[in-house]
């Protein structure tokens, strides 16, 4: 990621038709402009998975809530917007224990996985982040005042959601994040809790059923998609890897992708690239990188597998997604 975020970083803000913030890079000499309602979308597209604001206390959450981290770093430990973005930059771009300060959700859930976001996407979460209140669960309140942090309120001005007509693209787009953060959700549950081996054992019995589970949830056909297929009902067809292609093509480019919608008459069809991350390179990576005994026991599940090789942020494959024109 450029560096648009150097201490000497100085904050400037103007108002015009839609709410922007600009910072201006004294050294650099460079503008960067945000949208709030953009950076809210990256927040929930890239980050909402494992940091799901709705997830409970308890069970089912395999990393701290955003606002827990903004609560840490701004709210506790008084970072200014210029350090924030820093910290939060530098933590993403090369996570280790020792550059975050959430010790707790360290030792409890680990380190996160190493991703790569589209150029400027972490710059414009972390400033939405210290300028809005963004989503808190029920709990959290109580939680980190339970842990002496008494008369908490969040820090931040009040959201206004933006008021618009949902797009074919705004449908397909929460069909496929809500899937993707049900099957991460078990996925990364199932790692943390009981290592690669029976996160293998999970996708040959689990995934296909809970993606479908989600076909009927919202009468729509939800299929993951590849080039290089580990299940053979995976395997992507003519036009799939047509946009395969152009996903990858993006992604080498570090371009943020949107979703591709084509019209098929009485319905439509979704297309949007499913990266890959650290964690994925346990079973999906280069084969020689790959413990022996995860690999032996893909191949005992997958004879055909050509789901191996892959690197950080590329292309795994792709959503596509059938719905009715009529929602």
């Amino acid at each position: 990621m450029k560096n648009l975020f150097l201490l000497s970083l100085s904050v400037l803000l103007f108002s015009c038709n839609k709410k922007k913030e600009t910072f201006q890079d004294v050294d650099n000499e460079q503008i960067f402009v945000y949208d709030a309602h953009e950076a809210k979308e990256l927040m929930e597209k890239h980050c909402y998975l494992c940091h799901n604001p709705i997830a409970d206390e308890v069970t089912g959450r395999i990393a701290p809530p955003m606002v827990a981290i903004k609560a840490r770093y701004i709210d506790k430990e008084g970072y200014n917007k210029t350090e924030f973005i820093k910290a939060v930059s530098e933590f993403v771009n090369h996570p280790t224990d020792d550059k975050s300060l959430m010790y707790g959700a360290v030792k409890k859930f680990g380190v996160m996985p190493k991703q790569v976001f589209p150029d400027s996407a972490v710059v414009k979460i972390a400033s939405f982040m210290y300028d809005y209140k963004i989503d808190s669960p029920e709990w959290f309140a109580s939680h980190w005042q339970g842990h002496g942090n008494k008369n908490w309120e969040q820090s931040g001005k009040e959201y206004v959601p933006q008021v618009k007509e949902k797009t074919f693209a705004d449908i397909g787009l929460e069909y496929a994040l809500s899937t993707k953060k049900l099957l991460g959700k078990n996925l990364m549950g199932t790692i943390q809790e009981k290592g690669t081996m029976e996160a293998l054992a999970f996708c040959n019995i689990q995934a296909m059923p809970l993606t479908d589970s989600m076909s009927v949830k919202y009468n729509a056909t939800i299929k993951r998609v590849s080039d290089k297929n580990r299940n053979p009902n995976n395997k992507a067809n003519a036009e799939e890897l047509v946009y395969i292609e152009q996903f990858k093509n993006e992604m080498a480019a570090n371009k943020e992708s949107k979703p591709v919608i084509v019209d098929k008459g009485d319905k439509v069809q979704f297309y949007y690239p499913i990266p890959t991350n650290t964690m994925c390179l346990q079973c999906h990576g280069k084969p020689e990188n790959i413990k022996p005994e995860v690999r032996a026991k893909t191949l005992k599940l997958y004879p055909q597998d050509l789901a191996v090789g892959y690197g950080e942020n590329e292309v795994r494959g792709i959503w596509s997604i059938t719905f009715d024109k009529k929602k």
